[in-house]
């Protein structure tokens, strides 16, 4: 799960530094986040995604990918294979 918060978080864009909208990454990095197991976790989550964020900034491919996956994505299912598909832990 942290390897995946991770890489989410490396897709990311500084895109969301520039202007006043999130990027789809950005949302589905925070929407992982919110599925830490208690806050000091979702806040070092939070802190690792916008620090990626100002490192790396998502192609438009990445966007769309990442745009996908955002209603799928769940918590509930996250420990599930299809879960883990849907929030694009697992091919």
């Amino acid at each position: 799960m942290r390897r995946f918060l991770l890489t989410a978080a490396v897709l990311c864009a500084s895109l969301s530094g520039l202007t006043a909208c999130k990027t789809s990454c950005r949302e589905l990095s925070e929407k992982l986040c919110e599925c830490a197991l208690n806050s000091v976790e979702k806040q070092l989550c939070q802190q690792r995604a916008a620090d990626e964020e100002a490192r790396v900034e998502p192609t438009a491919e990445d966007e769309l990918a990442c745009d996908a996956r955002l209603e799928g994505c769940d918590c509930r299912t996250i420990e599930t294979e299809e879960g883990k598909k849907a929030c694009g832990l697992a091919r």
